[in-house]
């Protein structure tokens, strides 16, 4: 009789494990739709050769293992001629260093931006490439114009793999209240801030974010950065229905969180879409008190943790997801390595609701009008009472 429990127990498993991947695939247009990415990984690139560096004739911290707060101590050490030399040799590493001053970022990656901006176009008229080969250098070298242009932030900017970048709306140093906001599936270099759907993009979320801010709050300095700091999942396939890329992103979101509050902006509320929320869920238990004030998830898969007690984090935990969201067909289990868990908005979890009622679809819920976007920006501001 045991064996025959035994048997039934695995057989039920093996149900349920291809029932999800079956209701993966009917909800999502398939595996197909999907392929397989290689996450970027690691330290900035240029790591090895700052960490070899010795033009300012004292050892560099190494990108590869130094915290936020010893890389804030390092560059509050320096001379602005000191920090401007480093950024001149290095611009690649310093732009994508967490606890490096904010507008020395900014600099450095401006550097990297035009550096690579040659670069593609250079390949452009490459005799040795293809028509393909020209074509996709031409387009990369447009990327990086549009995110040089006047007035944009680039707070990371790396051109390995698909691209990832982050943007600052407003001024990070004088801002009373912050936001990040974390996407899901099909984000990088090139669909950053595309026209097509733009509240689903982190560009298009955060403009939109800030102007309802602005319109809560007049007169009071807030910032949001757009963050697309990993390797997200492309389509709905494999990718998006494991934990795998979640696991490369979240030590990378954890330092960009250690490395605000080691440059002294005040903890942020992190706002967390689709597949973003399980680069979120992940994160949260690394980080020390004080790195995260709120954590917002809307249009979540799961996040890989059972309860917000799961999270281990001090942080108010809130949740979102529509009615007409797909998301929702989506089980809400992990077994085999598929699915993501526990259903943030069920009681069971036990975060706290956002009201979705007037947003439409999975990317809706930032555009502006709906009750989710003055949600979300009331929970920036501190002000919870608003949230009904």
């Amino acid at each position: 009789m045991s064996v025959l429990r035994t048997a039934f127990g695995r057989g039920r498993r093996l149900f349920v494990g291809a029932a999800l991947a079956v209701t993966l695939v009917a909800g999502t247009g398939g595996w197909a739709a999907g392929t397989a990415q290689t996450a970027v990984t690691g330290p900035p690139p240029g790591a090895a050769a700052f960490r070899a560096d010795r033009v300012l004739g004292v050892p560099l911290p190494d990108p590869a293992s130094a915290g936020p707060a010893a890389v804030a101590r390092f560059f509050g050490t320096l001379t602005d001629a000191q920090r401007h030399a480093l950024v001149v040799r290095h611009p690649l590493t310093v732009g994508n260093l967490d606890g490096a001053p904010v507008a020395l970022r900014y600099e450095a990656n401006s550097r990297a931006l035009k550096a690579e901006r040659a670069r593609q176009l250079s390949r452009a008229t490459d005799p040795a490439g293809t028509l393909q080969d020209h074509r996709q250098a031409r387009k990369a070298a447009r990327r990086c114009a549009e995110l040089l242009a006047p007035g944009r932030r680039i707070l990371a900017f790396d051109p390995r793999g698909r691209g990832q970048v982050a943007e600052v709306y407003g001024d990070l140093t004088t801002a009373g209240h912050t936001a990040v906001l974390v996407p899901g599936s099909d984000i990088d270099l090139g669909t950053f801030d595309r026209a097509k759907d733009p509240y689903g993009t982190p560009t298009g979320m955060a403009r939109s974010l800030r102007r309802e801010l602005a319109a809560q709050a007049p007169g009071m300095r807030t910032a949001v950065i757009a963050w697309a700091g990993y390797t997200t999942p492309v389509g709905l396939g494999p990718d998006a229905a494991t934990g795998r890329l979640a696991e490369a992103g979240a030590p990378r979101l954890a330092r960009l969180l250690s490395g605000l509050a080691a440059t002294g902006a005040p903890a942020p509320a992190v706002l967390c879409h689709s597949y973003g929320s399980v680069v979120c869920g992940l994160a949260a238990p690394r980080l020390g008190r004080g790195a995260l004030r709120d954590l917002v998830v809307f249009g979540s898969p799961g996040m890989r943790r059972d309860s917000v007690a799961d999270l281990h984090t001090a942080a108010r935990v809130w949740a979102a997801r529509d009615a007409s969201d797909w998301i929702a067909r989506i089980p809400h289990i992990e077994l085999l390595g598929l699915g993501h868990g526990t259903d943030p908005v069920s009681p069971a979890f036990g975060a706290r609701r956002v009201p979705a009622e007037r947003a439409v679809g999975h990317t809706g819920y930032l555009a502006p009008g709906t009750d989710s976007l003055r949600g979300f920006a009331a929970i920036v501001l501190g002000r919870y009472g608003a949230v009904r």
